[in-house]
This record gives C-alpha cells, sequence and structure tokens, in this order.
C-alpha cells in the first residue's frame, strides 16, 4: 500500500506548482485516504483561483435581441417571426466565466459533496460554491480530458488533473445518496502517475541529464509501417553517448506465476528488448554517416530497464540481462516507504548510468 503523503509527494513532482509556498498546509497535513488529499488539494487550489479571479472564456450565444449584435441568424428569424418584434436571432461571443473548465470545477465540487468526504472538507467546499454561481454544472462523462492549456489558463492545469482523479476514483450511480468510493489506485490511474512522477523526478533532479519521451522509429529494411504499433517512450535518459530507455511499470502483481515459478512478464521484456535495439540500430546507422563525412563514430551505449513500482508480492524483480550487446534491467521501486529512500534509489539509477 503507498502511503497518502508519497502521493502527493508524486503529485507535487507530476505538478510542480504544489511545491510552492500556497501549498505548504497542504504538503504538511496527514490524510486519512487519497480522496481526503484530492480534495484538500482542490479546495486550496480553487481558492487560490477565485482570489486571483475565475478563468473566462468566449462563448458562443444565440438569443433573439432588439439590438443586434454579432452574426444575423435571417432564416431564424423569419422561421420565429421575429422580426414582428422588431427583434432579431442573433449569434454573438460573450465574455463569460461560464465555460468549460470552471464547469469541471463546480460539477467536481458537487462529486465530492455526494461522496464519503469529512464533514469539514465539504463545509470548505459549500464555501466555494457561492463563487460558481454563475458557472452551470456539466456532465463529467462527457469531458474530453485531453485539454490544450496556454498561458491564460495555464492556473486551470493542474486542478482539471486532480478533478480527472476525483472523477475516475468517485463512482455515481443512478440511486439516490452518496457516491461510492472506487479504488483511487487502480493500476491505470497510478500508472499515469507513477510515470509522470518518474519523467519530473529525473528532470527536475538531474538537471545534468536531458530528459525526454520520444517515439523510437522502427528500422525497417523497406517503407512498410502499416499497422506497427507506435514505440512511445516513458523516460529516456541521455548524457553524452550513453543513453537509458526506461519503462514505468505499475501493477497489482509485477511478475507472473506459471506452474509455481516466478518469471518476468514476457510481453514487457519483449518490448523493453524491441526499444532499445531499433535505437541501437539507429544510432549505428548514424555513425555510418559520421564515417562517410570522414568524422569519427560515437561509442553509443544504449541500455533498457523495466521500472516496476513495488507490490506486496513474495518475488520481486531485481535482475540484469546482457541481451545482444546491450544491458536490459528488471527492476522494483518501493514506494511503500520514507521518500527520501525512494529519491535514493532513483540517484542510484543515474549514477549507476551515467556516473556521478
Amino acid at each position: 500500500m503507498i502511503p497518502v503523503k508519497n502521493i502527493y509527494y508524486m503529485l507535487s513532482y507530476a505538478f510542480r506548482v504544489l511545491r510552492e509556498q500556497e501549498y505548504r498546509n497542504v504538503a504538511t497535513e496527514e490524510f486519512d485516504n487519497v480522496l481526503e488529499l484530492y480534495a484538500a488539494i482542490l479546495i486550496r487550489g480553487v481558492t487560490l483561483q477565485v482570489k486571483r479571479g475565475l478563468g473566462r472564456s468566449y462563448i458562443a450565444e444565440t438569443d433573439e435581441l432588439a439590438s443586434p449584435r454579432g452574426k444575423f441568424d435571417l432564416a431564424r428569424s423569419i422561421k420565429e417571426q421575429s422580426l414582428r418584434k422588431k427583434r432579431l436571432v442573433c449569434t454573438y461571443d460573450e465574455f463569460s466565466v461560464d465555460f468549460p473548465m470552471n464547469q469541471i470545477l463546480r460539477s467536481t465540487v458537487e462529486l465530492l459533496l455526494r461522496s464519503q468526504l469529512s464533514a469539514a472538507r465539504k463545509k470548505e467546499l459549500r464555501k466555494l460554491m457561492v463563487y460558481f454561481g454563475e458557472v452551470s454544472s456539466i456532465d463529467l462523462y462527457s469531458v474530453n480530458w485531453n485539454m490544450r492549456f496556454h498561458r491564460n489558463n495555464q492556473s486551470y492545469r493542474m486542478l482539471i488533473a486532480v478533478c480527472h482523479l476525483i472523477f475516475k476514483g468517485l463512482l455515481q450511480t443512478e440511486e439516490e445518496g452518496p457516491v461510492r468510493l472506487m479504488s483511487f489506485l487502480d493500476d491505470r490511474t497510478m500508472n499515469l502517475l507513477y510515470e509522470n512522477f518518474l519523467y519530473e523526478y529525473f528532470r527536475q533532479e538531474h538537471p545534468e541529464l536531458q530528459v525526454s519521451a520520444p517515439v523510437i522509429r522502427w528500422q525497417l529494411d523497406d517503407d512498410m509501417r502499416d499497422f506497427l504499433p507506435r514505440m512511445e517512450t516513458d523516460v529516456y535518459l541521455t548524457r553524452g553517448d550513453r543513453i537509458l530507455i526506461l519503462d514505468a511499470k505499475f501493477y497489482n502483481q509485477a511478475m507472473q506465476v506459471q506452474y509455481g515459478k516466478y518469471k518476468n512478464r514476457s510481453g514487457n521484456l519483449y518490448q523493453i528488448f524491441t526499444y532499445v535495439k531499433n535505437k541501437q540500430y539507429e544510432l549505428e546507422l548514424e555513425n555510418e554517416d559520421r564515417k562517410k563525412a570522414g568524422e569519427a563514430p560515437l561509442d553509443f551505449q544504449v541500455a533498457g530497464m523495466l521500472l516496476y513500482a513495488m507490490t506486496d508480492e513474495e518475488v520481486h524483480p531485481d535482475q540484469e540481462y546482457r541481451m545482444s550487446g546491450n544491458l536490459i534491467s528488471v527492476k522494483s521501486l518501493d514506494l511503500n516507504q520514507e521518500f527520501s529512500r525512494i529519491r535514493r534509489q532513483l540517484d542510484d539509477i543515474a549514477e549507476e548510468y551515467f556516473g556521478s
């Protein structure tokens, strides 16, 4: 079981705003469960947003107006006999707080108020609802959570992400009464958080490394790429001619058991091996180009690692393999420990592969 405090630390790397002074009280508070943590973050974040002013956006409105503005809808005006009343049906842009991001905040707060949240936390949420009087509710099931953020709405990025986590962790029913708590630590949700945490940890704590998440190209003998899956990396670390492709894995069961024997998940091993070998071959082709240009080739060393979040299993992955000249590791990161020890384990990975 991952301590709630460590969930907060992971979130604070995925969203750096949580490490700022305004969230200091949240960082020092003790929480009974993850729902209380998410609610506390949302309360603090929405409070700060209200202080700076709720965001606004241009919303298309259509209405029958005596003083026309925007675009005239003549056909509809005739159909609805608006001209007899000396009016026109017009479509115009209204600069309003009633836009999707604020609607998501309001609807998530309403969802929390129907959940098994502490009374003190619900009291804080009700106070915030006063500021959403001009904001309508939205069906959270209909929300496209893949939103685009820019300079004017950047402060909503973390808030919308937390709303998404809350929505996914609360099961809504058609029955009256409180919504029921689901597992906030389901594999899919935690895998995304785990990936983001690892990426941001190495990016923020190891500036000596280049951190990215590129798509690795298939090295083919022809241009036939139809139906090939994308090789999307989680964390791609480089320093000089050394490369580590790190694949984050969060499962309730990290290993397979066949006939009473533990084995590493074959599909994951095939995946990381394919990533490494395609990248190695691509770099070898680059070296051939260097030789033709009269330049010295580089001594590229490509390694791969499957980094599992440690589970309660008796046996945990901790192996290193030499596969066709490349190092492939399978390791476990124990998230059920003091965060300082988690940091140390990640720092050791960086030092092992790239030196001090």
